[in-house]
């Protein structure tokens, strides 16, 4: 989150610094002066710009001198045109210099004439945090209402030409999650853990992640609610990280184990509840035109499978009275990628078949995996997703290699990978079934 700040900080700072070194920028017109009498001399107000300029300049490379020096100035020009901009100044300067309560100090000045200004007003609530006394954390969580407040009045605002409508959602939505994950944290700390549950779950439900379950497994071991306490820490252990939240993984196994021996007595039991939780909660979904297409399938030949090149899909109807020979396989699994090879094998040797096709059809949960494996692996097969065709002929696991006869039944299954016996044991089974003999 500071990184954040501070970029956008040093930016200022910069420009500050240029101002040094280029011309300033002509002052607002200025009513004419009468012109003095003889005898008389005029002393000239002095120029809140050149006064900053000297300000930087007297100061060189000195952090220290430049927080005084802009400090000393703010003083003699209270109203300064660019006060905004030295407040950032010393902000920036301030956390170079490890002064948080002078960071502070001018961040919340900040705030104050700024009060939509959401990535101050965190940065606000950071420094309040590692203050850690009561106040400071009621402050804090007064700056994490503002910003939810802020972001959701105005999530439908400001959203860049180039930014797809789905893709400012979604980043609006991981905004909203982590700071309703902050100020669930900051309720912690204040021991308000109702309404720390409350933001947690929020938080949650928005984009589950670790962070929040692990936090929700603590609150409920609290209340002495171990099945929940449960719930949540394999959760945390399970899920992967969302928006650069990640917890740690061996303190999730601890809690999670020291509580299901506590419950159970033992361990036994909890390595099958955790492969569970990863298959219900771990794996990437399916894009949203998975299957979409065969929905109310019911034979093989209906389907339509999506290839992986992006080229136009194959309509398996347009192979009905043909054999149809389909390889089910995954990037992450190596007797798949031994089995490649020979199952191409087989597909030369009926190459001048017309009567024959053979596709490809993977199985990935993460298919952004699938494009770089082939361009990689050189995979010369036609190259399909499931699209629920996995479902249909009941695949249980990979590599799996089913021969479909003229008719679209199921005439051969070879689940595993043989090397000695799976080419020919595939080949006598494509005749047979060419032969209607299967």
């Amino acid at each position: 989150m500071l990184d954040r700040v501070f970029l956008s900080v040093l930016a200022t700072v910069s420009l500050l610094a240029a101002a040094g070194q280029a011309p300033l920028a002509a002052p607002a017109a200025q009513s004419r002066e009468p012109s003095p009498q003889p005898g008389q001399t005029t002393k000239k107000p002095p120029n809140p710009e050149a006064e900053l300029k000297r300000s930087i300049d007297d100061a060189g490379n000195d952090r220290t001198a430049l927080v005084r020096n802009l400090e000393d100035y703010l003083r003699r020009f209270p109203d300064a045109p660019r006060k905004l901009q030295v407040y950032r100044a010393i902000v920036e300067s301030a956390i170079q210099l490890r002064d948080q309560q002078r960071a502070l100090e001018y961040a919340e000045r900040i705030i104050a004439l700024r009060p939509g200004e959401v990535e101050m007003m965190l940065f606000a609530v950071e420094l309040l945090e590692r203050a850690g006394d009561d106040h400071s954390l009621v402050r804090a969580v007064g700056y994490t209402s503002r910003v939810l407040d802020r972001v959701e009045k105005t999530a439908g605002e400001g959203r860049p030409a180039r930014t797809s409508q789905a893709e400012w959602d979604a980043e609006q939505k991981k905004l909203r999650m982590s700071v309703y994950l902050i100020r669930g944290r900051l309720q912690m700390e204040r021991h308000d853990y109702a309404a720390a549950a409350a933001d947690m779950e929020t938080s949650y439900c928005l984009l589950p992640s670790p962070t929040a379950a692990l936090r929700l497994g603590e609150i409920a071991e609290l209340r002495k609610d171990y099945s929940k306490a449960i719930e949540h820490y394999v959760a945390a252990f399970v899920l992967p990280d969302q928006a650069g939240l990640p917890v740690d993984r061996s303190e999730v196994r601890r809690k999670l184990g020291n509580l299901w021996q506590l419950v159970h007595g033992s361990e036994a039991g909890l390595g099958e509840r955790l492969l569970q939780a990863y298959d219900r909660l771990a794996v990437e979904p399916r894009p949203a035109e998975s299957g979409r297409h065969n929905k109310g399938a019911t034979a093989a030949f209906e389907f339509v499978l999506r290839r992986a090149d992006g080229a136009a899909p194959v309509k398996l109807a347009d192979w009905k009275g043909k054999v149809v020979v389909l390889n089910f396989w995954a990037t992450w699994c190596l007797p798949c990628r031994e089995l490649e090879p020979l199952f191409e094998q087989v597909g030369r040797q009926f190459e001048n078949r017309s009567d024959v096709f053979f596709l490809a059809v993977n199985d990935d949960e993460d298919e952004s995996r699938v494009k770089p494996y082939l361009e990689r692996e050189k995979i010369r097969m036609t190259v399909v997703f499931s699209d629920g065709l996995d479902e249909l002929l009941g695949i249980k696991a990979f590599p799996t290699v089913i021969v479909l006869d003229r008719s679209g039944r199921i005439v051969y299954r070879a689940q595993g990978f043989d090397p000695d016996g799976f080419a020919p044991g595939l080949s006598n089974a494509i005749e047979r079934a060419l032969a209607g003999t299967s």
